[in-house]
């Protein structure tokens, strides 16, 4: 009787000591994907290849169920996504149409990522941030990693970063920013939880954004935003970005910055620096028609396409190889830096 009464008490308390675990790990997994921790961003880390080089897809505004193209510019990424032996998936937004996500159980997370996106070579993280139409539903719901239960590709945060041990990836939720969806948001709603009061909202971010990339040794740095900062699209170029985030991107040595929300491709270069806008927004519905070439008086843009498609990165230490395809998989425009130069090819 008394082993009998040991035995159970030592089980009961291996049961609890289990729970502990558990409650702790599960702690941990909700403090690195939800919560900046002591206000600075999210840190993520993700291995290189063997080779030390590193390859991903870039693609926007897709969202559609598989409409507007979308399922056949997902083919088509994986393709290219095989081919290349990507390591992830960059999304710049605009994830859901049209109104983001209602809940954790919204079938459209299936519906619009799940069953399109089902080549093998796409089964890899998804690094995403969020777009103005992504605001309009339920944000919470989309940031939630209860749907990595539902897809473990699925890795959404507002603002965080992406380390490798050859770049910083620096995603940045540019929607609050932008002054119009707060004084003329026309019939939308928009889910400001977790951002107002907005000017303290942007103040911790501009703050956490500039020690992260100041503090960062990295050989190469991108950065990720739903808007564009220069654009000769529909939305064209967005002033609070040019205003308060351009400075420190351009202060702390940036690269390349890439966008979303015009529903195009384009590839932008800087007249005064080294730093390259690239926007990635045909994951489907595009062909608007009202490109603005025109307004490009000091000739910097290198490649503007009115239609659906993706981009692609390949680098290593030396050389980011950057190529742009249409929904049928032809490479568009392709373009080449070098960091020993910094200067593009």
């Amino acid at each position: 009787m008394v082993v009998a009464m040991v035995a159970a008490s030592m089980a009961s308390g291996l049961r609890i000591k289990a729970m502990a675990e558990l409650c702790c790990y599960l702690t941990v997994v909700l403090c690195a994907f939800l919560v900046p921790c002591l206000a600075k961003l999210t840190t993520i880390e993700h291995p290189v290849k063997p080779n030390r080089s590193l390859s991903f897809l870039v693609v926007g505004d897709w969202g559609r169920k598989g409409f507007y193209n979308q399922s056949e510019v997902a083919f088509q990424m994986g393709r290219i996504g095989e081919k290349l032996k990507i390591d992830f998936v960059i999304s710049t937004g605009d994830n859901f149409y049209d109104n983001g996500l209602t809940s954790v159980y919204d079938p459209a997370f299936r519906d619009s990522f799940t069953n399109i996106y089902t080549a093998k070579s796409l089964q890899k993280p998804w690094y995403s941030v969020l777009g103005n139409h992504d605001y309009r539903g339920n944000v919470e719901a989309q940031l939630n990693p209860t749907l990595r239960s539902v897809d473990k590709r699925w890795i959404c945060m507002r603002s965080f970063v992406l380390k490798t041990e050859l770049i910083d990836i620096f995603f940045v939720d540019t929607t609050p920013f932008v002054d119009k969806y707060f004084t003329d948001p026309e019939d939308h709603t928009y889910d400001w939880k977790g951002v107002e009061p907005r000017k303290n909202y942007l103040s911790s971010l501009i703050k956490d954004l500039k020690a992260e990339m100041r503090n960062s040794t990295a050989l190469w740095k991108f950065a990720v935003g739903h808007h564009a900062i220069k654009s000769l699209g529909h939305h064209g170029d967005t002033a609070q970005l040019i205003k308060f985030l351009l400075p420190v991107l351009k202060d702390n040595n940036v690269d390349v910055y890439m966008n979303g929300h015009d529903h195009c491709l384009e590839h932008i270069t800087s007249m005064n620096g080294a730093m390259q806008y690239l926007t990635s927004g045909g994951g489907s519905k595009a062909w608007r028609g009202d490109l603005k070439p025109d307004d490009d008086v000091n000739h910097s843009a290198k490649f503007l396409y009115d239609g659906q498609g993706f981009m692609s990165v390949e680098m290593n230490e030396n050389e980011a190889m950057i190529l742009f395809y249409d929904v049928e998989g032809l490479v568009l425009h392709q373009w080449k830096i070098s960091k020993q130069l910094r200067s593009a090819v």
